[in-house]
């Protein structure tokens, strides 16, 4: 299972409760572009609407400018492939007050392209300087722990 993009922001900026996964429903060029590891999850989300559920604003530049469509778009909403069953529980649970669903990971598992998603709670700036401090610590003591010895 190889790792083609990562989302570093959305365990900053939110709290995962819960984890998915779900195929991308994508053209040639796009699973190539992909597979280069020329794909940008910053700022994307995950919508669903009439009882689909879709992967929105994530980038994905075309892998030859000049071979694709002249409208093609990069930021386009893909598709997600799920069960409805899950779709259905996904849709229960981001009616919760504050939480979304976030893409973390896009990965090639068996030759096809899946997307890994969370369901997630939005952290407080409070939260996010909290764990800033601790990180700061932690360095300062394995500092001192390699300095001392």
């Amino acid at each position: 299972m190889a790792v083609l993009a990562f989302n570093r922001k959305a365990k900053y900026d939110y709290e995962i409760l819960e984890t998915f996964e779900a195929g991308l429903v994508l053209k040639g060029y796009e699973v190539k572009s992909i597979k280069t590891g020329r794909v940008s999850l910053q700022g994307a989300f995950v919508t669903i609407k009439n009882e689909e559920a879709f992967l929105t604003n994530a980038n994905i530049p075309p892998y030859q400018p000049k071979n694709t469509p002249p409208d093609y778009n990069p930021t386009q909403s893909r598709k997600l492939l799920l069960h409805k069953k899950e779709i259905n529980s996904l849709m229960g649970k981001t009616r919760q007050k504050g939480l979304t669903l976030v893409p973390l990971r896009v990965y090639a598992k068996k030759g096809k392209i899946k997307l890994g998603f969370g369901l997630a709670k939005g952290k407080k700036k409070a939260d996010k300087r909290e764990i800033i401090k601790k990180r700061e610590v932690e360095r300062q003591i394995n500092r001192a722990l390699r300095e001392g010895s």
